[in-house]
């Protein structure tokens, strides 16, 4: 298997920010490995309601003292525009130039969204406050937002947020390829030409991959659901599987034309370094 790296692709790897000491050095020892890779960026997410926001900050600004870019998320749930300027202000002042503005979840028992309801205002919002500064980057779901009315209402949402001033988007991970190249050509047909990096979730645990997926939204397909139910709790099987599988989907899409791969690392290394392995992604 080959996809060797195109200098054109981009290359990015997600993190969450860590609760605890052990945590963060466990966080760090991942970060080296996968710098490695010569990533394009790593991005950090927050939790609902804007949870982790102290910590994202913290481990935003560690990666980008370690000479890697790191693009912080940053939800309109809770969020007001003042506190919105007051964080881009600090990134700006660090020199992080990378945004994913994310509508966010409501947690349970919030009952205020904040200022902004959509994405697209916090794009708008953004680029208002601070021009062309910040390279954005927005969500995309090409099997349809869980909260979403239909289709055409997703896809409408979506090219919102492109023309609030989105630069790129991210894909939800999905395991059917043909889902990503319909919505690329829906895309096509109106008109955005952004890039659209497929996210990529590693397979290494059955129990945790279905909560998130429900979730989320992400559909798994029923002859895979099928498999893993047979591996019942042989972990060494369903990695293998995954790392198998996930590998034919990255190799598919990048062949087909994807503009990169967006890796949900859940914090880990070694699967990410299987499938980049399987794909020979290397800069030779």
């Amino acid at each position: 298997m080959s996809s060797s790296k195109n200098t054109t692709q981009l290359f990015s790897f997600e993190f969450f920010p860590p609760k605890t000491n052990e945590g963060a050095l466990s966080l760090e020892n991942v970060r080296q490995q996968l710098s490695q890779l010569n990533p394009d960026f790593f991005s950090v997410t927050f939790g609902a309601g804007g949870s982790t926001r102290d910590k994202t900050y913290d481990t935003v600004l560690s990666i980008q003292q370690a000479g890697i870019a790191a693009a912080p998320h940053l939800s309109c749930v809770a969020s007001t525009k003042e506190n919105i300027t007051e964080i881009l202000n600090a990134y700006k002042a660090n020199n992080v130039a990378k945004i994913v503005a994310l509508r966010g979840d409501l947690p349970s028992g919030t009952m205020s969204a904040g200022e902004f309801r959509y994405a697209n205002e916090l794009v708008e919002f953004i680029r208002t406050e601070t021009g062309d500064f910040f390279q954005i980057h927005v969500a995309a779901y090409p099997e349809i937002h869980p909260q979403a009315k239909n289709a055409a209402d997703d896809f409408k949402n979506f090219k919102h947020k492109v023309d609030a001033g989105a630069n790129a988007a991210i894909t939800q991970y999905f395991y059917n390829a043909d889902s990503y190249f319909y919505f690329m050509d829906e895309c096509e047909k109106n008109g955005i030409d952004i890039p659209i990096v497929p996210g990529i979730m590693p397979i290494t645990n059955y129990s945790q991959l279905f909560r998130f997926s429900d979730m989320c939204g992400a559909d798994i397909p029923r002859w895979m659901r099928k498999r893993l139910e047979q591996f019942g709790d042989d972990v060494d099987s369903i990695c293998a599987f995954g790392e198998d599988m996930v590998s034919n989907l990255c190799q598919r899409l990048l062949e087909n034309g994807a503009p990169g791969l967006h890796f949900y690392t859940m914090n880990r290394a070694a699967p990410i370094e299987a499938i980049w392995n399987n794909l020979q992604l290397s800069d030779n």
